[in-house]
């Protein structure tokens, strides 16, 4: 519960698809095991890091106030250790199995997470902003890794996943809005949280992010068979976030972020297959 281990696989996930994207017909697999290592680390201890940070905030809302840190089944201290430990470990693994550049942008990743991200929550909604920059970073670092170079390709793939955060995120705060005011939490667009302006944002993201999740076909690294992929699913998430604007509901909100915990798998995995096949 303190690395929040489901969160931390989606994130050795997204590592993994960049690893496999720059090397797609020769993969190592003792040094992808290790990208999935050092992501799961650092994940782990950014995850370990915020909860230190909001224990109090945690024990006020019902859908944190059972981590071990607001129920004592855990301290600061075992908790800070644990953090140390996986910080080490994650940036360690990608500095001596990769390359610098990697375990940088991992502890960019850590950092801005934990120290940025986290205390801005109860300031601005900009803290979405911010935190969708450590949030997209692991498909990029698995690519860095891989190449030790920061091209038009990493930066696509980052670029994926940042637009998709913010639907992604914002269909959470308007489902959890409730519990989140508890906190002092200000995660929709709009101050005023559930409205219009905040369903819309949802909208324009997404419409956003298809031309961007379609960039691997326009540039000849994917074929016609994902691109399809990619449009159709972006089509669905798309009409989604349309019924939220049209509804301003919990239930819409719901589905939408149910759609946005289909779409980037399989955006991700029709590229990588297509990639490979290519």
């Amino acid at each position: 519960m303190l690395v929040k281990f489901r969160l931390s696989l989606l994130v050795v996930f997204s590592s993994a698809i960049g690893y496999l994207f720059a090397v797609p017909t020769t993969v190592d697999w003792f040094l992808l095991s290790m990208i999935c290592l050092g992501g799961f680390f650092t994940t782990a201890a950014s995850n370990a890091l915020n909860q230190v940070i909001e224990k109090d905030f945690d024990a006020l809302m019902s859908r944190t106030s059972n981590r071990p840190l607001p129920t004592s089944r855990m301290t600061a201290i075992e908790a800070l250790l644990i953090a140390g430990i996986s910080a080490i470990l994650g940036i360690g693994l990608l500095w001596i199995y990769f390359n610098q550049l990697a375990a940088l942008f991992a502890a960019v990743a850590l950092i801005s997470y934990a120290f940025i991200y986290t205390p801005l929550k109860r300031i601005s909604p900009v803290a979405v902003f911010i935190g969708a920059i450590p949030g997209a970073l692991p498909p990029l670092i698995g690519y860095v890794a891989a190449t030790n170079q920061l091209d038009q390709v990493a930066l696509i793939l980052f670029g994926i996943q940042f637009f998709w955060q913010f639907p992604h995120f914002w269909a959470i705060a308007w489902v959890a809005f409730d519990d989140y005011i508890k906190a002092g939490y200000k995660l929709l667009p709009s101050t005023e949280g559930r409205t219009k302006f905040s369903a819309l944002q949802n909208v324009v993201y997404i419409l956003v992010l298809i031309p961007v999740s379609l960039l691997p076909y326009y540039i000849g690294l994917t074929g016609l068979l994902s691109a399809g992929i990619v449009l159709v699913t972006g089509i669905i998430f798309l009409y989604q976030s349309i019924l939220l604007y049209n509804q301003c509901t919990v239930a819409a909100a719901r589905r939408l972020m149910f759609g946005s915990f289909f779409y980037l798998p399989i955006v991700q995995l029709a590229l990588i297959f297509d990639r490979i096949n290519l």
